[in-house]
Order: C-alpha cells, then sequence, then structure tokens
C-alpha cells in the first residue's frame, strides 16, 4: 500500500526492474541505500552518492558492500517532481571498479525513459 507523501517529500519511481532487483538486496544493503533515495526525495544528498559519470548532472551512484559483495543503485534527481531509481545491481564485472558495459547502457535507456515518463506525466520543464 502506498502511503501519501509529506510535505517537501518528492515521489520515488522505480524504472524497468529497478524496484524488484533492489528488494533482492540484503538488508542491510537495503536500509543504507534506502536511507539515501530518502534523503534525495527531500533534496538532500547522502554522504556516499557519488556523481554518475557519463551522463552527465542529477544521476548519482550509492555503492553498498556487504559479505565480500558490491551493490549499487543508481538514480537521478534531475527532475523537479519526481526521483526516478534507474538501476539496482550486484557489481559483477571482471575489471576491477569498472562497471560492466551491460549496465552502463541499460542505464541510458533507463534515463531515456524517466525523461520521456517525466515529459509525459508534468511536461517539459525539468528543473
Amino acid at each position: 500500500m502506498a502511503r501519501n507523501p509529506v510535505d517537501g517529500e518528492k515521489p520515488l519511481d522505480w524504472v524497468g526492474s529497478s524496484k524488484k532487483d533492489f528488494l533482492a538486496f540484503p538488508a542491510p544493503v537495503k536500509d543504507e541505500m534506502g536511507n539515501a533515495l530518502g534523503l534525495a526525495q527531500f533534496g538532500g544528498k547522502h554522504p556516499k552518492a557519488k556523481p554518475w559519470k557519463g551522463l552527465g548532472p542529477g544521476v548519482l551512484e550509492i555503492v553498498e558492500s556487504y559479505d565480500g559483495d558490491t551493490y549499487r543503485a543508481v538514480y537521478t534527481i534531475s527532475f523537479k517532481e519526481v526521483v526516478y531509481v534507474l538501476h539496482a545491481f550486484q557489481k559483477k564485472s571482471p575489471k576491477g571498479i569498472r562497471t560492466a558495459q551491460v549496465d552502463v547502457d541499460l542505464i541510458e535507456r533507463r534515463l531515456k525513459a524517466a525523461r520521456q515518463d517525466y515529459e509525459v506525466r508534468h511536461g517539459k520543464s525539468k528543473s
């Protein structure tokens, strides 16, 4: 059941399978990332949130390690009325800290989908 937002809180919209993927994370990871997303909904920035490179300002990621695994959530605060979660995934890239190209491409496609959704629901004004 959805709750009513409080004053100043932007809704959190999940693109594609991001919510299902996020809910599959271990509880401590979900808790910390959930705190970060909650801060974003009120215009704040979690200390661990950092810019996602390559898609311009307003796209951020949270990285959490747990039990030897690394989990990431990428979201955008580029829109005035809503925060979109673009992707939530367990990092599996064999090349150090680099994110797999399939994940990078998916995030780019989902940002385009979020932009289209926003324009349909709220008009073209983003900021």
